[in-house]
């Protein structure tokens, strides 16, 4: 299972769509199924170079709609919601950490090292001999932030924290504005 899939049926989606997405020029950053009654699917994704625009999102939205109906992998009736990851996105791949080092970020392990499971700092990177994510983070007994390594495989949250130079950078390169708005989210209700 991946950080872009908590859950079976979230993983299983990722897997019947990222083929499609893929082939329109499309990367999957994060697949969610949210709430009950009538669940959100919600998908994440984005171009290659980190942009999604709306017509992006609607293109992925129709082409997976049409995908889904096919394959049901949701009973009943949801909401389709596809949109970019926004500014204070989430780290779901080994290649965000490295995109995105030098940014302030949180991350959240599934089991604790040394007593600790959640961690806030800056991003130095991702570390593929050892398969860890780098950050630099306070630690006790020392008085400037330390770099730790921490396991990829136990992450179960990681997101950048939305700083002034996190908004600059954005702006700079052209890339993904803050947390979807209307215009960027593309959202259907889907009924069986």
């Amino acid at each position: 299972m991946s950080l872009k899939a908590k859950t079976p049926a979230e993983e299983k989606i990722v897997q019947l769509i990222s083929p499609l997405v893929e082939s329109m020029g499309y990367d999957i950053v994060r697949v969610r199924v949210i709430g009950s009654g009538t669940p959100t699917l919600q998908i994440m994704a984005e171009r290659p170079d980190g942009t999604m625009p709306i017509e992006g999102c609607e293109e992925v939205s129709r082409a997976i709609s049409a995908a889904l109906d096919v394959e049901d992998p949701i009973s009943g009736r949801y909401t389709l919601e596809v949109s970019s990851p926004g500014i204070d996105r989430p780290l779901t791949r080994e290649k965000d950490f490295e995109i995105w080092a030098g940014h302030l970020a949180k991350v959240e392990l599934q089991v604790p090292i040394d007593g600790r499971k959640r961690f806030r700092g800056i991003l130095d990177g991702f570390a593929a001999d050892e398969g860890e994510v780098r950050i630099a983070v306070e630690v006790e007994g020392f008085t400037d932030p330390q770099v730790v390594g921490l396991p990829f495989t136990d992450v179960h949250d990681a997101k950048l924290v939305l700083t002034d130079a996190l908004i600059k950078q954005s702006q700079k390169n052209g890339g993904a504005s803050p947390a979807p708005t209307e215009l960027e989210t593309h959202q259907e209700e889907i009924t069986e």
